[in-house]
């Protein structure tokens, strides 16, 4: 990966006039996500100005996904905030496999500040991509240990994205259809009607009780419901997080200090919205692929 010189990215004061634009003209939900939002310098400044909009009712929920190695510093200040439930991105719970699939590795570290977020009364699921290969072999032990703390837990198909030159995506996919079988083995697994407006569809394990979500973007397209856009640092917004189209921005924002320009752009972009995404494995190849890094639009 390689860093943006600084004059590209949004000033914190930036974002925060960016998302009150985007709640004042009628988005009630915003997600932080990265990379790692929280390593960013100044970043509870950020999460305190969001605040305002809790508290004056234009925003209905303020949300992040993490990496979790941060939460033990910051879960109690977020719970301040106005943040109730955040997702943790936590693919294994296997040291050493860890350790190879962040390449920075201390599980004990991200478990920890999972444990500070359940401390400072936030809900937490747990996102875990389904590799083939990789995590295959802890279907039951991360479903166990999310029933046993009490974690929401969502399963992700995996997606073409980014460089494919070092990582077959193909040879990775593990279809959620399959995995949901072999749950059906062990479990009474119940459909529920429960939407969010993402692109998760839930399910209940009557054994545990557990919710579980299932975002399938290769075996069942969600397009249809997706009401989600994505602004990234530099002011890029991704109408589909599965094609290439963006609008700029953070050029109308620096434009003027008067939010009208900004405006007519966000009304024009979202205008744009596709039908849906061509993520497609069906052919054994990888359709749709996608040549950006999921931290570029935040995962």
């Amino acid at each position: 990966m390689s860093f943006l010189p600084k004059a590209e990215l949004l000033t914190l004061e930036e974002l925060d006039r960016m998302c009150s634009t985007f709640i004042g003209m009628g988005v009630e939900k915003l997600r932080i996500t990265g990379g790692e939002p929280l390593v960013r310098k100044g970043i509870m400044t950020f999460f305190e100005g969001m605040a305002r909009h809790l508290q004056s009712g234009g925003l209905r929920e303020l949300t992040l996904t993490t990496n979790g190695s941060q939460l033990r510093k910051y879960a109690a200040d977020l719970a301040a905030c106005g943040v109730r439930r955040i997702n943790v991105s936590l693919d294994t719970l296997d040291d050493a496999k860890f350790a190879k699939i962040t390449r920075w590795g201390r599980l004990a570290q991200v478990l920890d500040g999972i444990a500070a977020a359940k401390e400072a009364g936030l809900r937490v699921k747990i996102n875990v991509v389904a590799l083939k290969g990789f995590n295959e072999d802890e279907l039951f032990t991360l479903t166990d240990w999310c029933a046993a703390e009490d974690h929401d837990l969502t399963f992700i198909e995996v997606m073409p994205m980014g460089d494919l030159g070092n990582e077959d995506r193909l040879d990775q996919y593990w279809s959620l259809k399959d995995l949901r079988a072999r749950l059906s083995e062990r479990f009474t697994v119940t459909e529920l009607t429960e939407r969010t407006g993402g692109p998760a569809r839930y399910v209940r394990l009557e054994e545990t009780g557990q919710k579980l979500g299932f975002i399938t973007p290769l075996t069942h397209n969600f397009c249809e419901s997706c009401n989600r856009v994505r602004l990234t640092c530099t002011g890029e917004l991704y109408m589909c997080l599965g094609q290439e189209d963006m609008a700029d921005l953070r050029a109308p924002l620096r434009a003027s200090a008067d939010n009208a320009v900004l405006e007519s752009a966000i009304r024009a972009a979202i205008l744009r919205k596709p039908k849906g995404h061509d993520f497609d494995y069906s052919r054994q190849r990888t359709d749709g692929q996608m040549t950006r890094h999921m931290s570029h639009t935040g995962g």
